[in-house]
């Protein structure tokens, strides 16, 4: 019996700030956005937590190459925590373990302990987190019942404002650093309320730069889908990088890059990692400006000269 090859996808360059809704994975909105797009080549830059909706950046085909620097951007999140209750995936998937009285809380101290919080400082992850701890997933570990310590990590709290609070709950606005686990800090910040807590409502509202951008949620997706308009959805490559400073360059320069050789660089005051553009407008590589104005390749992107027709280089 003859099988029917499978449809082909695409080679798709781009990222999509996908609303992602609450109760799935990052991974099962990452595939699901995947086949919207029918695309070859995809990413997702970071995992936010199944009960956790919003901002979860998709990185297709040639953006797959920064989608380091929006994982170590930082990020801002609203926050909603039920006080007085302690589950143990310090959320509310998890089951309560530990219930205590919530004592009668004033504004100025609940703003008084957010404010110690402020700064640099160190957290412990979540044994239901998706760090591996000798090739072990923790949340792995933690659904089996098993404990072990992990090391306090760094990490800095950029802000941390009260929106509102009631007898039982409070939610916050959070700006952190990468590597910042919500959960542990609503735990953290109840501990110091002299109660306990765990995460009701979680909403990431911006990742890096893009805290300003819309974001698309799966109805919409779809829908430009249906009308074969998706594409459209996609913002350009560089656009994480869109704070560094620009690089044009001529054909023959841009072709000395892709041959991973040094060029001279018209921007002569530029200094550190910049973006290259080449003479028809297309982003073409990541360089790094040293002294002299002299431009050392970094990472290249090809497949988005060939979006133009322009040869690959070499």
């Amino acid at each position: 019996m003859m099988v029917a090859p499978k449809a082909l996808r695409r080679v798709i360059n781009g990222i999509l700030l996908l609303d992602k809704p609450s109760g799935c994975t990052s991974n099962a909105a990452l595939q699901r956005a995947k086949k919207i797009f029918n695309a070859r080549k995809a990413g997702h830059t970071g995992s936010l937590d199944p009960l956790a909706s919003g901002m979860l950046p998709l990185c297709f085909g040639e953006a797959t190459k920064v989608s380091a620097f929006l994982l170590d951007a930082d990020k801002t999140y609203r926050v909603t925590a039920r006080l007085g209750q302690r589950t143990d995936t310090a959320d509310a998937d998890g089951e309560v373990i530990e219930e205590v009285p919530v004592p009668c809380l004033q504004e100025s101290d609940i703003r008084r302990v957010l404010d110690s919080f402020l700064g640099a400082g160190e957290q412990v992850p979540p044994m239901y987190s998706a760090l591996k701890v000798k090739g072990r997933r923790l949340y792995e570990m933690a659904r089996k019942g098993e404990h072990i310590e992990r090391p306090a990590r760094p990490i800095v709290i950029h802000s941390l404002n009260l929106l509102s609070f009631d007898a039982d709950r409070l939610t916050c606005d959070v700006r952190c650093s990468k590597g910042t686990y919500i959960r542990s800090l609503m735990e953290d910040v109840a501990g110091r309320l002299g109660t306990l807590a765990h995460v009701e409502v979680l909403r990431r509202t911006g990742v890096g730069s893009f805290g300003e951008l819309p974001m698309l949620d799966f109805e919409t997706l779809e829908r430009m889908a249906n009308e074969g308009r998706q594409d459209e959805a996609l913002l350009p490559v560089d656009s994480p990088l869109a704070d560094w400073p620009r690089v044009d360059l001529d054909a023959a320069s841009v072709e000395y890059l892709f041959q991973g050789r040094k060029v001279a660089s018209p921007a002569t005051a530029a200094r550190g990692k910049v973006r290259v553009f080449g003479p028809r407008g297309e982003f073409v590589a990541i360089a790094k400006a040293e002294d002299g104005g002299i431009l050392v390749p970094q990472r290249m992107f090809p497949a988005l000269r060939l979006e133009l027709g322009l040869p690959e280089g070499k």
